[in-house]
């Protein structure tokens, strides 16, 4: 007679998984390939979990997310690490939304990272590119933007204006200006008070001449103004 293992469940797999690489992150490899495969492993298993997960897949993602922000990763000099990092965080934070996932101190520097590593979006043709365009598709998605505010986080988000409209151009494909249009929008509607700093980088360039310059630019700015003109 042939007997048969019985099948893993889905979920049992994922929380395997998941556990393993949680175990993993807390030995970290030596060598920055080794790392960053391991780190694009966990992204990929985070991309699986869905949001409001059961408690045990709950309960074995503490030990991704607490290695995840061990300063030996949240502060790497690699740039590449750090877009993985943040790629992994970012995945995180859909997964518990709309609850932050870590403390205020450390959202904090998590969002500080998440603007630096906006900046590799000017780059359409370094390997990491897609990962950015992605991390910066489920901020505007899941609306994480909006707890800058209320960690008061006021310069940063000018930075992030000020980045958005540096770098925007007509490289870009068209969902990378929807999710910069989503979210200065969006930070716009709900702030309670529009700072003179906040406005700046949206007033900067608004005069007629400069669509010649920087027409995407430009139009990004116009955009903005539009959707948010009875706030403004």
């Amino acid at each position: 007679m042939v007997l048969f293992k019985p099948l893993i469940s889905t979920e049992t797999h994922l929380r395997n998984q998941l556990n393993e690489a949680g175990i993993d992150l807390l030995n970290l490899p030596s060598s920055i390939d080794d790392l960053l495969t391991l780190l694009d492993k966990v992204q990929n298993l985070l991309a699986s979990v869905e949001q409001a997960p059961s408690k045990s897949i709950h309960d074995v993602l503490l030990l991704s997310m607490k290695a995840l922000i061990n300063n030996e990763l949240l502060r790497h000099v690699e740039m590449d690490v750090k877009v993985s990092i943040v790629s992994c965080i970012t995945e995180i934070m859909r997964i518990t939304a709309p609850d932050a996932p870590y403390d205020d101190e450390k959202m904090k520097e998590i969002f500080q990272l998440t603007v630096v590593v906006f900046e590799n979006l000017s780059h359409v043709s370094s390997h990491c590119y897609s990962k950015v365009v992605s991390i910066l598709n489920t901020v505007a998605k899941i609306r994480s933007c909006l707890m800058m505010l209320g960690l008061e986080c006021d310069a940063l988000v000018v930075e992030m204006f000020q980045n958005f409209f540096k770098i925007i151009n007509v490289n870009h494909p068209h969902d990378v200006f929807s999710a910069m249009e989503t979210i200065m929008t969006m930070v716009i509607d709900e702030s309670d008070d529009i700072s003179l700093d906040l406005l700046s980088p949206l007033l900067a360039h608004v005069r007629k001449e400069n669509e010649i310059v920087s027409p995407i630019a430009w139009k990004l700015r116009e955009k903005v103004i539009t959707n948010c003109a009875a706030k403004l």
